[in-house]
């Protein structure tokens, strides 16, 4: 995929929803957010050149150009995963489209299972780094050099200065908000006791299917990124029950209060 295709989706999405500095990426189980915004207006993925469906079940597939609190966000209601069979460069792609939208801030929301013991079904984790278990990148190929570096620095992926408004602003609500690792995993089946065992092992808090390759996109192309994990169920062999998408999207639908007011809260002081 060229940067010239890329300029071309941006301007067929911007056509409809605009510009703005911040975006949301809204994870499985929370794409309700977006009924919470006003002078919304949506354009479907499939709309958009360049652009695959989306199959996820919890992902409507579309960005949404919104005002909250008289602030315009951008918000992309559901992501690719590669356990779609989507390459790496169309699952970034919608990112790249935000930048050329003119978005500086990126908040990445999923839905992850805890491998921390300490977590709890119905948390929130704000991801302080991330595993990429999968080998895999989106940055893979000849660069974009209208993006950024060859060689990114990926130190601080998750930006510090977003963290600390996070907390700030979870401590004023009297919310609980965990910190951790978040692990990349591919999907589409979900991890093993074994694996989880593996992963607590190597420092993680928290499992997933996504986020990862948003992280590295936007990192790359210079974006300031605040990453927030709804822990939706205990990883494999925690509990002795099993794991299905149905409880994933039930319990994001319980905290969406909880979660819709620390983005917004977010949203207003960044």
């Amino acid at each position: 995929m060229t940067y010239q295709e890329i300029e071309r989706a941006a301007q067929a999405a911007e056509a409809t929803i605009g510009r703005a500095d911040t975006a949301v990426v809204l994870g499985s189980g929370l794409g309700d957010y977006g009924e919470t915004f006003d002078h919304v207006k949506r354009v479907s993925y499939t709309e958009l050149p360049g652009f695959p469906a989306s199959t996820a079940p919890g992902h409507a597939g579309e960005f949404i150009g919104g005002e909250k609190n008289g602030k315009r966000v951008l918000i992309m209601n559901g992501r690719f995963h590669m356990y779609e069979g989507i390459d790496l460069e169309r699952i970034a792609l919608p990112i790249r489209v935000l930048r050329l939208l003119g978005v500086e801030n990126l908040i990445l929301t999923n839905a992850a299972g805890g491998v921390n013991m300490a977590f709890h079904p119905g948390e929130l984790m704000m991801i302080t780094d991330y595993i990429n278990l999968t080998g895999k990148s989106p940055l893979t190929g000849p660069n974009m050099n209208e993006f950024g570096p060859r060689f990114p620095d990926v130190s601080h992926v998750f930006t510090p200065a977003l963290q600390a408004v996070c907390r700030q602003v979870a401590g004023e609500m009297n919310l609980t908000l965990r910190e951790g690792v978040y692990c990349w995993m591919p999907g589409p089946c979900y991890e093993t006791p074994a694996e989880i065992r593996m992963i607590r092992l190597l420092g993680a808090d928290a499992v997933g299917m996504s986020t990862v390759p948003d992280a590295m996109a936007a990192c790359h192309a210079g974006m300031k990124v605040l990453g927030l994990s709804c822990i939706t169920n205990m990883a494999a062999g925690i509990l002795d029950q099993p794991i299905t998408h149905q409880e994933v999207l039930e319990t994001g639908r319980r905290i969406q209060s909880d979660f819709r007011a620390l983005i917004d809260r977010i949203i207003m002081k960044i």
